[in-house]
């Protein structure tokens, strides 16, 4: 089983973003972790705030690390296997950095905001001003911590911006809540998702979203 809930100086230390994630979800919510690697954020949620967390993992390594602590995740593939979740199962669906490595990225997000009465998004920013100065200054596709690979072995194929985005929500129905822009050392650059300052300045947006 996860640890029991931890004190504060006893909490692992996670990345800026998962944090920020975990400061938006409620104590013993129901949480599905969609695409969660080897759990380092389901854990964390699990630890600390007591939630119901599951997680569904397309990488079987992925899924192993994550039984292992004893987490609740399972095997598959959110671009096929979300439609196959009721409406309004869990408090939060949690998708982290993933959403660019999807076939069908607006079919995910239209599931998790149908599964969960919240879902919770970050996303990197391929309008961050470096991003945008290496590709007119070299001409070639950027490599950043956030685009960590090069364009013939990325897993990214549907690279999009906070303003991006921020429209593709709108287009939904889905109303953003919260966002808060972060820049390369995680800290935020700017509260909130308007305006051109945080499509040029965020390295990534994490959002938090709802359908009415």
């Amino acid at each position: 089983m996860p640890d029991a809930l931890l004190t504060p100086d006893k909490q692992r230390a996670i990345r800026a973003d998962l944090m920020r994630i975990a400061d938006w979800v409620e104590p013993r919510a129901r949480v599905l972790d969609v695409g969660c690697g080897d759990g380092e954020l389901l854990h964390h949620l699990v630890s600390t705030k007591g939630v119901d967390g599951r997680g569904i993992e397309i990488s079987m390594d992925g899924v192993r690390r994550c039984v292992a602590h004893g987490l609740s995740v399972i095997q598959g593939d959110a671009d096929t296997d979300l439609k196959d979740y009721p409406t309004g199962a869990f408090d939060y669906v949690i998708l982290s950095q993933t959403l660019q490595a999807m076939k069908q990225p607006r079919d995910v997000l239209n599931h998790l905001v149908r599964i969960g009465r919240h879902a919770i998004v970050s996303v990197p920013n391929f309008g961050y001003w470096r991003v945008r100065l290496s590709l007119l200054l070299r001409g070639r596709m950027p490599v950043t911590d956030r685009l960590g690979y090069q364009w013939w072995e990325t897993p990214n194929i549907h690279f999009c911006t906070i303003r991006d985005f921020v429209e593709l929500c709108a287009a939904l129905g889905a109303t953003i809540e919260r966002g808060v822009i972060l820049g390369p050392d995680g800290l935020p650059v700017q509260a909130g998702h308007a305006g051109g300052r945080a499509n040029w300045l965020g390295e990534q947006g994490v959002f938090l979203l709802r359908r009415d």
